[in-house]
């Protein structure tokens, strides 16, 4: 994520605190918050696809996602 919107969303929450938000000033607050979210999720997810885990025998196994029951 940009700089620029990080310290936008720095603004907007000092902002929210002190004197409030406008209707539009939170909808921006919404998206760049989610977007951040998004970026955050994103960069998880490139990590783990690169990450492999050793086991006690010495192979190491790609780390994989759990099917929604936790198997």
């Amino acid at each position: 994520m940009e700089k620029k919107k990080l310290e936008r969303i720095s603004q907007l929450s000092q902002k929210e605190r002190t004197v409030g938000l406008s209707e539009e000033e939170k909808r921006e607050q919404a998206a760049l918050r989610q977007e951040y979210l998004d970026a955050i999720r994103k960069s998880l997810t490139d990590t783990l696809e690169h990450t492999y885990v050793v086991d006690e025998q010495g192979h190491s196994h790609p780390v994989r996602r759990r099917s929604p029951d936790g198997r």
